[in-house]
């Protein structure tokens, strides 16, 4: 059964982090707050981990479309292709907040991800997942929780998220009540952006 850890994002514990981390360095599955919905994530370097999340998704991993969380733009040349100045400062502008960017994929990427010609990089203003990311030392995987109820499209109670979730995963964040509405997604790879989906963030960025 998960472990269900409360975490304050104004102040997140060191100790309550480091548990998450060591939980996905041995390959774990948690679910954490982001500046949006809750979300589903692992160790990005972890393919057993990766495989697991596709599989409870319903997803090939080949045609799987997650996301890389990050904690800033600092290591962006290990996951994307060069970007020009107009796409950079876009991402500063934007960043960190409740946005997908989907960018070329570079060669560097992980095992799992070698086919993949484009990458969804986010940054949530969220302490709680952009402090998890910066100690484990790379990306985490990540995908929204969807609700299978047609009227609520995300649970933003975390105790019913623990509920739903306790034999699935191995760590729930009690990160507060979640947003229920998911992050913006731009496509970034043409000369133009092109909104993929309207979510939580302004489209008035671009």
């Amino acid at each position: 059964m998960a472990d269900f850890i409360k975490i304050y994002n104004e102040n997140p514990n060191p100790k309550e982090i480091e548990k998450v981390v060591k939980v996905l360095q041995s390959g774990g599955l948690i679910i954490y707050p982001t500046d949006t919905v809750y979300g589903l994530g692992c160790d990005f370097t972890n393919i057993k981990a990766i495989e697991k999340i596709a599989k409870i998704k319903g997803v090939k991993l080949e045609k799987s479309n997650f996301s890389f969380v990050c904690n800033d733009l600092s290591n962006l040349s290990d996951y994307v292709k060069q970007i020009d100045t107009p796409t950079y400062k876009l991402l500063k502008r934007a960043l960190p907040g409740p946005y997908t960017f989907v960018l070329p994929g570079s060669k560097s990427l992980p095992k799992a991800f070698k086919k993949k010609k484009t990458v969804g990089i986010r940054v949530p203003n969220n302490s709680i997942a952009r402090t998890i990311v910066e100690t484990l030392g790379n990306p985490i995987i990540s995908t929204s929780i969807r609700d299978e109820d047609d009227v609520i499209e995300y649970t933003t109670d975390p105790e019913l998220i623990y509920e739903k979730w306790k034999d699935i995963v191995d760590v729930v964040i009690d990160g507060g009540y979640g947003d229920n509405e998911a992050s913006t997604v731009i496509d970034l790879t043409e000369d133009e952006p092109y909104v993929i989906r309207e979510g939580k963030g302004s489209l008035d960025i671009l």
